[in-house]
């Protein structure tokens, strides 16, 4: 039972973290109709600015996370404004551009911090006793943030004025220009929360597992898995797909080990798409 316990809870945090992610590449493929592919770069930057803020310069990690959801928002929302919206309707171009900004965002670290990984360490100790499961207060904490993040994002999308023109503007750009919308302020506004949720999810859960230059590239699989899986351009089917994909590797990899896990990902996404090609909450007409 202690097992099951620990797999549940493994799960749900792994779930959390690719919940995080794929709810913000799921976000501006949906309104921008853009592949991110810098989304994990994102991620490995937010992981070492909350390392700086909290590791060497003593500041408390709360705000070593908004530091780092703050930067990478920002970067996200240049980036939109003076590359991506050039090219925004050119799919090809801007799925270059954002592999582009991935490679120099990850070559920047690589600079300033080396190849290595490095040692950042949640600054909660200790676990929590559940049902014979030790729950570590780090996992839980992970687990509470995605939580509330991903209540705060649907509240956003769909009980203000702002979020509603997102929608809009996801469901019929061109209708939406017509009622009023702007696509130059609502773009680059989506690209900037989507990319600072990226990093918030790196400063959050990169001392749980790892922090080197490379951990991007995994995160960034999975997430495009999750958000393949639970629809292109549902929010709430990314988040679904993610939390199954989080189960399936915890419980994979404590009964049957964690190299199998992959394959048991791929398998998992093949068959649910030869079922359900347009993903588990998906449409044929897509919407966030």
């Amino acid at each position: 039972m202690s097992d099951v316990l620990q797999a549940v809870f493994g799960g749900l945090t792994l779930g959390a973290q690719y919940a995080l992610m794929a709810l913000g590449f799921s976000m501006i493929f949906g309104i921008l109709r853009v592949i991110n592919f810098a989304h994990g770069a994102f991620y490995t930057l937010g992981g070492y600015i909350g390392y700086y803020v909290s590791t060497e310069m003593g500041m408390p990690f709360v705000v070593g996370l908004i530091v780092a959801a703050l930067v990478t928002a920002l970067l996200g929302y240049a980036f939109e404004i003076t590359v991506i919206e050039q090219r925004i309707d050119d799919h090809l171009a801007t799925i270059v551009l954002t592999l582009g900004l991935g490679l120099m965002i990850t070559a920047g670290v690589l600079i300033l911090f080396g190849p290595q990984a490095v040692a950042y360490n949640f600054p909660l100790d200790g676990t929590l006793r559940i049902g014979g499961a030790a729950v570590p207060y780090g996992r839980l904490v992970v687990i509470g943030v995605a939580v509330v993040a991903v209540m705060l994002i649907h509240l956003f999308l769909y009980r203000t004025q702002t979020g509603r023109g997102l929608r809009a503007m996801a469901d019929d750009r061109h209708i939406a220009v017509i009622q009023g919308m702007r696509p130059k302020i609502l773009f680059p506004l989506a690209f900037g929360i989507a990319t600072g949720i990226a990093g918030l999810t790196g400063a959050l859960v990169t001392p749980l597992f790892s922090l080197a230059p490379s951990i991007g590239d995994q995160v960034l699989m999975v997430s495009f898995l999750a958000v393949i899986l639970g629809g292109l351009g549902s929010l709430s089917g990314a988040v679904l797909a993610s939390l199954l994909i989080g189960m399936v590797e915890s419980f994979a990899g404590i009964y049957i080990g964690g190299t199998v896990a992959p394959l048991l990902l791929f398998c998992l996404v093949l068959v649910l798409l030869v079922v359900r090609p347009t993903g588990l909450l998906g449409r044929e007409v897509k919407h966030v």
